[in-house]
């Protein structure tokens, strides 16, 4: 089963996203991409997906088109807030669907805040992916 998970960076919610379905099952092939990837992925994801003992660190963000030749079970976009535009997908796809969550990256105040955005978003991303994995993946791979 291949799925691959879009945002616009691919630097932070796209990366938890792929770091925790990855880590449900490593039957999956799991991939993630963004329009505009980052340069890196944001130091502050990789640190509260290792609080949770999933290590993201070597994950590099990648650029959409370099997925376009495959086909893909799911593609699922993360972007979340009304000023994003998700990324659109015009690759093989047998299912498009749309998880969505606010950038961590953009919270202002003190890294104690900050801190407490990603763990928060981590956490969603978690409860979301992992119902996502229990309703759609799981009973397709264990058939």
């Amino acid at each position: 089963m291949n799925i691959l998970i879009l945002c616009t960076g691919n630097s932070c919610r796209s990366q938890m996203s792929h770091g925790f379905l990855q880590s449900f099952d490593s039957r999956i092939n799991v991939f993630s991409a963004g329009t505009e990837p980052a340069k890196q992925i944001n130091a502050k994801a990789v640190m509260v997906m290792q609080e949770l003992g999933i290590d993201i660190s070597q994950h590099r963000p990648h650029h959409v088109d370099a997925y376009l030749d495959k086909t893909w079970d799911f593609v699922i976009t993360v972007c979340g807030g009304a000023k994003e535009t998700c990324p659109a997908f015009v690759g093989k796809v047998n299912t498009r669907l749309h998880i969505g969550f606010e950038d961590p990256s953009e919270a202002v105040g003190s890294d104690t805040f900050i801190m407490s955005e990603f763990r928060h978003v981590r956490d969603q991303i978690n409860v979301a992916f992992k119902q996502f994995y229990d309703k759609e993946i799981k009973p397709k791979i264990t058939q």
